[in-house]
């Protein structure tokens, strides 16, 4: 008998659409799908196919039309916001394309940066931010300010404060859309292997197959609709 995967994340019949004057624009048409816990997840599609716009809902950053979003079993929508924020920092991490960092701040600070928002002692977020940024292959660079860092490292920077709150899922649109191939392939593993080791789940919106190869599952986002379980050459299972 198999057991019943346990949903980090769970998403049923989500609908988004926009009005443009007398049109209205339908993004997402009854979207369901669930993340177990440590369950790799690609999310595959065109550009404006809606990926983006789906990992904003699953974040709560935006609101659907219709359906709903549970993060470990929480419906984030019917959360006020002081809620929906302390859920956010707690359960959930952030990888953007574009790395997000704050320019005057160390790869230290910056990584902290969730684990200080949520209260935690000073010298302690730092502590655990270290170890993080050691796992992610930046412990001499500990006291750089992004201008400082490569391209590749700011993104490493960007992963360790994904990772540094021990998150329940970690959603990340494009995180390898703004390098260059060897690059992007090294940061690909650095997810892959973290997931693997902390037992973190990820959600990756992506252009690139050879990530979503490595993931445990691949969906297409096409016309509004999700297919599940899309097989992909190569897939490393």
């Amino acid at each position: 008998m198999v057991d019943e995967i346990i949903p980090v994340l769970k998403v049923e019949n989500l609908h988004k659409s926009y009005q443009q004057g007398d049109t209205t624009l339908q993004i997402l048409k009854g979207i369901s799908f669930q993340v177990g816990y440590g369950e790799r997840i690609a999310i595959i599609g065109l550009s404006g196919s809606g990926k983006s716009t789906l990992l904003h809902l699953l974040a709560g950053l935006d609101a659907p039309t219709t359906g709903k979003v549970e993060i470990v079993g929480e419906n984030i929508h019917q959360l006020n916001e002081k809620a929906l924020c302390k859920l956010r920092n707690g359960s959930l991490g952030f990888i953007y394309q574009f790395h997000h960092l704050l320019s005057e701040f160390t790869a230290l600070e910056n990584t902290a940066m969730p684990l200080l928002i949520r209260g935690e002692n000073k010298k302690q977020a730092l502590k655990i931010a270290e170890s993080i940024l050691v796992k992610v292959g930046l412990g001499d660079r500990l006291t750089h300010i992004p201008a400082k860092l490569s391209g590749g490292e700011r993104q490493r920077v960007a992963i360790a404060r994904a990772l540094v709150g021990n998150p329940d899922c970690v959603l990340a649109d494009e995180p390898t859309g703004n390098l260059d191939e060897e690059t992007a392939s090294q940061v690909n593993d650095l997810m892959i292997s973290l997931s693997r080791e902390l037992g973190i789940s990820f959600v990756t919106a992506t252009h690139n197959l050879a990530l979503a190869a490595k993931m445990d599952r691949t969906c297409r986002l096409h016309n509004g609709m999700l297919e599940n379980d899309v097989q992909l050459l190569g897939r490393e299972n």
